[in-house]
């Protein structure tokens, strides 16, 4: 995504904390993050496990993202265990949304410069279209 490494580089800059949360598995999710800029123990996503022979043995179903749910107790341990008073959540989908709960995200952006869902940009605080402009609310 253009402009996203840039925008991890400001927030990290300026003070502000980074941190990836997918639903997608953390084997993928990894070299994004290291591109953009998020420190591998800043992810929150499912992780896929391989048996001795590295075939396919599952997932680990301890990480919040693997469960209905996951992001918004994603945002609450991120939270809890960094003592933050405020987190806000930037993203493009429904379980991205779902994190503004009660604990969980205090704002939510819908970031529509990929695709729009009408329905996570309406129920978001704010909805945007250009990277310029989640830089210019959060820095």
């Amino acid at each position: 995504m253009p402009g996203m490494r840039e925008l991890v580089v400001k927030l990290l800059t300026s003070g502000k904390q980074v941190f990836l949360v997918s639903g997608g598995f953390r084997q993928m999710i990894a070299p994004v993050a290291n591109e953009i800029g998020v420190p591998v123990n800043k992810i929150y996503a499912n992780n896929i496990m391989f048996d001795e022979e590295g075939k396919y043995a599952g997932f680990d179903d301890t990480e919040p993202t693997s469960r209905s749910g996951g992001k918004a107790e994603a945002v609450k341990r991120i939270k809890a265990s960094n003592g933050f008073q405020t987190v806000v959540m930037v993203g493009d989908g429904m379980t991205d949304l779902e994190a503004r709960v009660e604990g969980g995200a205090d704002a939510f952006i819908c970031f529509t410069g990929v695709v729009r869902r009408d329905a996570v940009a309406e129920g978001a605080d704010l909805a945007v279209g250009e990277m310029a402009q989640i830089m210019d609310l959060l820095l």
